[in-house]
């Protein structure tokens, strides 16, 4: 049975594209079996649906995050101050938050990211607790949001 979050979650990423979703809900699925422990921050923003994972209700403290947007997915890295980069995978000008663009949730897969989130996950703030089952809290959801969909040209 599924939780009333997860219900609120699913209707939330069932606004984008059946691609975005696809790569979405798959890409969710990696993260939550690789990050055993980790509270999963649901924000539907303006701009985004993002969900954050970390060892706590803290959003300063997550490690990670899925955002979803009209016509992607991309995987954040919340701490990425001081994480090596060699391929030059991180995109973004923040100091402390960077991104990586996901084609598929078999993205996650490749070496140079699996190492990035080891990397991140030893120098996070706080660890994670892989030995608590991991939660979804639906934290904060805008009123008013851009269209989760592209529009095609010409309409």
């Amino acid at each position: 049975m599924r939780s009333v979050e997860a219900e609120q979650l699913e209707g939330f990423i069932a606004k984008f594209s059946p691609e975005v979703a696809a790569v979405a809900r798959k890409t969710l699925a990696r993260m939550r079996k690789r990050l055993p422990g980790a509270l999963q921050l649901v924000y539907d923003n303006y701009n985004a649906l993002a969900i954050g994972f970390g060892p706590s209700e803290r959003p300063s403290e997550a490690i990670f995050s899925i955002a979803l947007f009209p016509r992607w997915v991309s995987l954040f890295f919340l701490q990425a101050r001081g994480l090596w980069d060699p391929h030059g995978l991180l995109k973004g000008s923040g100091k402390v938050c960077r991104h990586i663009v996901l084609k598929s949730a078999d993205d996650l897969d490749d070496p140079a990211i699996q190492d990035l989130m080891k990397q991140a996950l030893l120098h996070a703030k706080a660890p994670l607790d892989h030995s608590v089952k991991g939660r979804l809290l639906i934290r904060r959801v805008s009123e008013k949001q851009r269209p989760r969909r592209t529009i095609p040209k010409g309409q």
